[in-house]
């Protein structure tokens, strides 16, 4: 008796969802500005600090600073130096991916692209986009506030102003109206879309007051300093300045903006190196000296909580420094608003080119040279959040993109140099896959189990780019497991983001991305 035959499933499902998720993009040479969809390269080397100093330093210097040196006492100033340091790794080793593809939009969606698979990029980029778009919502509802708390000092617009206008008007704990940070929204999205030019130009200006200001308040301060503030210096002893450390760690998250500018530097190369590091010291520096000027000001246990440094100089008799600390807070907040929107469009118009997303975010404006339809699209989702949630209540989800993108880019480093020096010799033999192999990287480098096989592992460009992270694969090793011990730190919710959000992120490649990213820009490395 023959029997029925029985239908397995077709494995063409599969096998097209897997080639598809583990090809990765190969290094293309920098587009010419003169084709179209091109962005215009305007962006120098002073750009480009300003770039990574705007989006890094926001209200934060005048606030974070005095709130966590409540509990670490003058201590604070090495919570800052460790987590600066910490900062220094991760930019070393986007400095390196900056100059070895120097000339691609994307940042750390493209270094994974090109390092591991379509798959890990697209994931990458879920994470940090949720990231931005909520901190961009989160900081215009901030930057609202602040205006109107400004408008309030006119005598007739006192307590004058309803809540909804500016400070939110919030019920049913999640849902909170506010008008006025849409429109700050909708007026830096116009400027964004006139010309990278143009909102350059305001990103200087504003970032100059801002840095202008916060130097004129070290200098003020320092004046009043009493050294013996300073003791005890770690009154709380030395788990309190790391578990300082961790939370001061995100006040630095900003210089990789950078790293999206490739397109639009002039020289990026040379410049994009420079620039992430350069605005990263630039902001160490500032963050060291205002910690050491609040903590000699004023007895850390004597700090305020909601304006600590600006409280500092009123008990001086320096009312006059609060106002300009105001200012300094609203010209912070817009410029890292600013950069924030900035950097988003351009991932969008990567995702857009890959095919990874509906091509209308890969078009540029012909005269003005600026991914608009991805700029409009970002602005209008910032809009919604900001102007009817109350996006606060989910800033402890917030730094998981960050973490995630940092320690890939990490990752990227030792993967490209091991891909490097495999194929510059032409007599070894293949024994793993690509695909095996950046598994097995990112597992080694998570355990951290270099303490002697990275000594005979250490890697080195045979054809070294214009920069080249020292100590490859040690400190891109050091580098993710301080991410990974910062993100062990965050809310459980921050957690549980991370596993939906990819789970939503798989569904989409799956039923879109895999579908439509256009095999001729994608392949092996």
């Amino acid at each position: 008796m023959q029997r029925p035959v029985t239908s397995s499933p077709s494995p063409s499902c599969y096998s097209r969802f897997w080639s598809s998720a583990t090809r990765s993009k190969p290094i293309s040479p920098p587009p010419d500005s003169s084709v179209r969809d091109s962005l215009a390269r305007r962006l120098g080397l002073f750009d480009l600090i300003l770039i990574g100093v705007g989006a890094s330093i926001g209200a934060g210097i005048f606030v974070v600073t005095g709130t966590v040196a409540r509990d670490t006492g003058p201590g604070v100033t090495l919570s800052f130096i460790i987590a600066g340091a910490s900062c220094v790794l991760n930019a070393l080793c986007y400095a390196e991916l900056a100059s070895r593809l120097p000339a691609v939009v994307g940042g750390a969606y493209m270094y994974a692209y090109s390092a591991f698979n379509e798959l890990t990029a697209f994931l990458v980029f879920t994470q940090l986009m949720l990231d931005y778009h909520i901190g961009a919502a989160s900081i215009a509802r901030s930057l609202a506030g602040y205006w109107v708390s400004v408008l309030e000092l006119i005598p007739f617009l006192n307590d004058n102003i309803p809540s909804w206008v500016g400070h939110g008007d919030t019920f049913l704990h999640v849902f909170s109206i506010n008008i006025f940070a849409p429109i700050i929204l909708g007026l830096l999205t116009v400027v964004l879309c006139r010309g990278v030019g143009e909102s350059s130009i305001l990103n200087s200006i504003m970032t100059v007051t801002k840095v202008l200001i916060v130097i004129f308040v070290i200098i003020a301060g320092s004046f009043k300093v009493d050294v013996a503030n300073w003791t005890p210096f770690a009154p709380n002893g030395a788990k309190s300045i790391l578990t300082g450390a961790t939370v001061v760690f995100f006040a630095y998250v900003g210089f990789d903006a950078v790293a999206n500018s490739a397109e639009e530097s002039k020289r990026p190369q040379k410049d994009l190196p420079l620039g992430i590091i350069g605005s990263l010291m630039i902001c160490v520096g500032l963050y060291i000296a205002v910690c050491l000027v609040i903590t000699g000001m004023v007895p850390y246990e004597h700090l305020g909580e909601e304006a600590p440094l600006a409280n500092a100089f009123t008990s001086k008799g320096l009312k006059y420094v609060s106002v300009l600390i105001s200012c300094g807070a609203i010209a912070g907040l817009t410029t890292t608003l600013l950069v924030g929107l900035y950097v988003q469009s351009r991932l969008y118009l990567g995702l857009g080119r890959d095919g990874l997303l509906p091509a209308i975010f890969a078009k540029v404006h012909p005269a003005r040279q600026t991914p608009v339809h991805s700029q409009v699209w970002v602005g209008l989702i910032a809009s919604i959040l900001a102007g009817f949630l109350n996006v606060h209540v989910l800033s402890h989800v917030l730094s998981v993109g960050s973490l995630t993108g940092y320690s890939v880019v990490s990752a990227c480093v030792v993967t490209l140099r091991w891909k490097d020096n495999k194929t510059s010799n032409a007599d070894s033999t293949k024994r793993i896959s690509n695909r095996a192999e950046g598994i097995f990287c990112l597992v080694a480098i998570a355990c951290c189990v270099f303490a002697g096989a990275t000594l005979y592992l250490r890697q080195a460009y045979t054809d070294p780019p214009g920069f080249s992270c020292p100590g490859v694969p040690i400190l891109p090793s050091i580098s993710i497991f301080i991410n990974i011990f910062l993100f062990a730190q965050l809310h459980y919710e921050a957690w549980v983001r991370f596993v939906v959000l990819n789970i939503v992120a798989l569904g989409v490649y799956a039923f879109y991305g895999q579908f439509h990213a256009k095999p001729g820009s994608a392949g092996e490395v």
